[in-house]
């Protein structure tokens, strides 16, 4: 039994504590609300006013109050031109001296006349080599595509109508159109087109 009546006093809490405390609440709240001098000087005031006559009522120079119209006539220095900018901050450069004529016993070269290049050159031979196998009796056989037909031809024929295969190598093959102009090698790329 007497175990149970220590339990419970133990769990109770003290009447002093609960005084103690509410005695610190209170004085802090004291403390908190009544305005009281602080520990630390307030500190000058960099440019304290001076007051005179009336509390609360500066002092003012009448002559601080007289406008000076006149010197709102006079011309503002730097404002010659019109173009004046107070953003940037640049001398204006001094405009190129004037194109000094030709003296009457140099003679001048007219302007040299157009070089003409000629026709533009062909477009460029749309077609990928696949590759080339040999046929018994015909050669090389090189089977071209652009990638929506695949056209096979031997050296010295015209494929697409329009463009002559002059060799078969390898790795390559060398074309030109029919009427001998934009000679191109073309580099074994028509895998890239096989299976389309």
């Amino acid at each position: 039994m007497e175990t149970e009546g220590a339990g419970v006093s133990a769990a109770r809490p003290r009447p002093w504590l609960i005084v103690a405390f509410a005695a610190v609440v209170g004085l802090a709240l004291v403390f908190w609300l009544v305005p009281g001098k602080s520990a630390a000087p307030a500190a000058a005031q960099s440019n304290p006013r001076t007051q005179h006559g009336k509390k609360g009522v500066e002092s003012v120079d009448p002559a601080d109050l007289a406008v000076r119209l006149e010197k709102l006539k006079q011309p503002m220095v730097g404002a010659e031109g019109g173009d004046r900018n107070p953003f940037r901050f640049y001398v204006k450069p001094a405009p190129p001296p004037p194109p000094t004529p030709p003296s009457r016993g140099t003679a001048v070269a007219p302007p040299a006349p157009p070089v003409d290049t000629g026709p533009p050159p062909p477009p460029p031979i749309p077609l990928k080599y696949i590759g080339f196998m040999e046929v018994p009796g015909q050669g090389k056989v090189a089977a071209l595509s652009d990638c929506r037909m695949t056209m096979r031809g031997r050296e010295g024929e015209v494929v697409a109508g329009q463009y002559r295969l002059v060799r078969i190598g390898v790795e390559s093959v060398v074309m030109e159109y029919v009427d001998g102009r934009g000679r191109t090698t073309i580099r074994m790329s028509g895998q890239e087109c096989v299976g389309k």
